[in-house]
């Protein structure tokens, strides 16, 4: 017992250092601008993208990670890193903005293998969750 709880503690650590290190690493001046639309809405203008992109992996049954998007709480908390995957306005330092837009390798989103499937998110659609995370999130 006293192995398995430090093998999952050493897990832990791991998986924390590996999230800071990638979120340092992160070049944000390869983001595409937010767009200029004002008052972008989550059931309106994010959650058709997620729906399209996303949701198959990361919808309420087994979600991989431990990470929904089929709601705009579960989408802004995260999931396993116990990082908010949204930061309300600050895009650029949002993880899921840097995993959308391909700034982390290795964790691409959706997973390059898988796009075939799933599409990757365009410079516009990009800019379009900048500009919602930019305006509050809401």
């Amino acid at each position: 017992m006293k192995n398995l709880l430090t093998i999952a503690l050493a897990s832990s650590v791991s998986l924390a250092v590996l999230s800071a290190t990638a979120a340092e690493k992160v070049d944000t001046s390869k983001l595409p601008p937010a767009a200029d639309k004002k008052d972008v809405s989550f059931e309106k203008d994010i959650k058709p993208l997620l729906e399209a992109s996303c949701l198959k992996c990361h919808g309420p049954e087994n979600p991989k990670a431990k990470y929904r998007v089929d709601s705009r709480e579960a989408f802004v908390k995260g999931g396993d890193s116990e990082e908010a995957a949204v930061v309300p306005g600050k895009s650029a330092d949002s993880p899921v903005v840097h995993m959308v837009s391909d700034l982390i390798e290795e964790m691409e989103m959706p997973p390059v293998d898988k796009r075939d499937n799933y599409p990757a998110f365009t410079k516009e659609q990009i800019g379009l969750l900048r500009a919602w995370i930019d305006q509050g999130a809401k």
